[in-house]
């Protein structure tokens, strides 16, 4: 794990404190004769740390460089003020960006990393080649929403429950058990205040760029499992339809999850989203020519 203190700059007056990442792969990476930056950037969700990420870190370093964030009040990355808001992420994301000096990025993110994911997408799309979310929320329903703050409320009085969001996330009790001790580790070591910071965020998220999503011009990627009971697949197809350049997948027979327990699946399906070529984009207008990544 690796430690950087982020300074407030021209562009953000906000002092973040610390953030920690795990980082692995070439800076580099040679492409026929052009020496080339590739960088795969991911970020967890509520309760989670950059450890999760595993799978993904292991294989894609092989190719390129990948660096994989702990989300404010996770891991060793300070919190955010009590009262952020998902616009608080993106913009802590954004500095976190600028001081790894990585931009333009390849961002993937996981149920919370997903809206912060998108949102970055929509507010910085100079510094975004592609976006994935996986396990992403997208206009909830009155129902779910109503569940959800009543979770947020639960939270931020200190009850928190860390059996419930196992069996929500995992298939069977006796199932990818490695996993599930995994993501138990985790939210057994979660910062209660950052924690019920980011939850609160997360469960106000949903509608913060929902009506954007047609400003999203990189290559998109929308990926959830079919028994995912609150990133649905019909959430993912919405995104994916809303984004210029946007494509779902659903994988049969996971949960939330997902790039834990069908990570091998999840890994082919984002390598096929990294190959999408990119296209040009301007400050005010839709990519107007495909160019070779």
């Amino acid at each position: 794990m690796t430690l950087i203190t982020l300074q407030p700059s021209d562009t953000c007056s906000t002092c973040y404190g610390t953030f920690s990442y795990r980082e692995a792969g070439p800076n580099d990476i040679v492409k026929g004769s052009v020496r080339t930056r590739e960088t795969l950037l991911l970020v967890h969700g509520v309760g989670m740390q950059s450890v999760v990420w595993g799978p993904q870190i292991d294989h894609f370093s092989q190719s390129m460089r990948v660096i994989a964030l702990d989300m404010p009040g996770h891991g060793g990355s300070s919190r955010l003020p009590v009262g952020s808001e998902l616009t608080d992420y993106i913009d802590w994301l954004f500095v976190a960006i600028t001081a790894l000096d990585v931009g333009p990025v390849n961002l993937a993110g996981h149920s919370m990393g997903a809206l912060i994911a998108g949102g970055f997408a929509i507010c910085h799309p100079l510094l975004t080649r592609r976006v994935a979310v996986l396990n992403g929320v997208y206009n909830r329903t009155a129902k779910a929403r109503a569940a959800v703050e009543a979770r947020s409320a639960e939270i931020n009085l200190g009850q928190i429950d860390i059996n419930t969001p196992l069996v929500r996330w995992f298939e069977k009790p006796g199932s990818d058990r490695a996993a599930r001790e995994l993501v138990r580790g985790c939210l057994q070591k979660i910062d209660s205040e950052g924690y019920s910071t980011a939850y609160r965020a997360f469960a106000r998220g949903d509608r913060t760029f929902a009506a954007r999503w047609s400003e999203v011009t990189s290559p998109m990627l929308a990926l959830t499992g079919d028994g995912d009971p609150n990133s649905t697949p019909e959430m993912s197809h919405a995104m994916a339809a809303a984004a210029i350049n946007g494509h779902a997948e659903v994988i049969v027979g996971h949960r939330h999850m997902l790039n834990l327990t069908a990570s091998d699946a999840v890994n082919v399906i984002l390598e096929s989203w990294l190959a999408t070529p990119l296209a040009i984009k301007s400050n005010n207008k839709p990519a107007v020519e495909v160019i070779s990544k």
